[in-house]
């Protein structure tokens, strides 16, 4: 559980922060019960110990976020191999989902690597290093670029995937990488579009006002759905994993 080859740079609020309210109330709970505070007073210590420790437990097992992501549905690049863009890669949990799950597939791991996006020293050495760790280096490159603007001929890839990169964009900028994805994927080639999912693993482990920011409106399912149709895509498939949902579309 503690073990991990990769480094993706995540926060340590991500990883062990959750540790923090478990001993707190967790202490205060063992104090209460031996000075005989009021009953409701230590329970309700009990219960913030007991989210303290779900939540460390969803964060490193449920969603393990210390390890490459899953690939959540077999019909993304269902031939098992070509060529796939990553939008917004940053450290690389993305690029080694495709890499892992598609071991005759290649990708090319386009970050702006610019600016705070969650990810404590985003660079390109870092998703290098985690790529030697998965022994998949062979098969990536990276390369420095806006998704809004790639630097690619089109038709030149047979795949492209974002997970949880895509939805930092406003509605305009996630319009401009839309169109910019179907230019530069060959007719018939897939999107994976994957953001975070509001289910109960996530509204346990991080509970967040309703319509907050990032956990709001850009996970609506008819938007995105209609953003892929407006980018020409043909959405195919949608769903859920744990954390997650995703968006799989092909360019007609």
């Amino acid at each position: 559980m503690f073990s991990s080859p990769y480094d993706f740079g995540y926060p340590w609020w991500m990883t062990w922060g959750h540790l923090v309210p478990f001993a707190v109330f967790g202490l205060l709970a063992v104090a209460g019960a031996r000075l005989a505070w009021r009953r409701w007073l230590v329970a309700l210590f009990a219960v913030g110990a007991a989210w303290g420790l779900a939540g460390f437990l969803i964060m490193n097992q449920v969603l393990a976020v210390y390890q490459p992501l899953s690939l959540p549905t077999a019909g993304f690049l269902g031939g098992g191999r070509g060529r796939v863009l990553d939008l917004g890669a940053g450290s690389g949990r993305g690029t080694l989902m495709v890499l892992q799950a598609r071991p005759s597939a290649t990708v090319v791991a386009l970050d702006i690597y610019d600016g705070y996006w969650g990810i404590n020293d985003n660079t390109p050495e870092r998703i290098g290093r985690n790529a030697a760790a998965a022994g998949v280096a062979d098969r990536l490159e990276v390369q420095t670029g806006d998704m809004r603007e790639l630097p690619f001929p089109d038709r030149s890839f047979d795949g492209v995937v974002s997970s949880f990169a895509i939805d930092h964009l406003s509605r305009d900028g996630i319009g401009r990488a839309l169109r910019e994805a179907a230019r530069v994927l060959r007719p018939g080639g897939d999107i994976l579009i994957m953001n975070v999912g509001l289910d109960g693993w996530i509204r346990l482990a991080l509970p967040t006002p309703p319509g907050h920011g990032y956990f709001g409106i850009e996970q609506d399912a008819e938007r995105w759905g209609g953003a892929l149709r407006d980018a020409g895509f043909t959405v195919v498939e949608t769903g859920t994993a744990p954390g997650v949902r995703y968006y799989l579309a092909r360019k007609p």
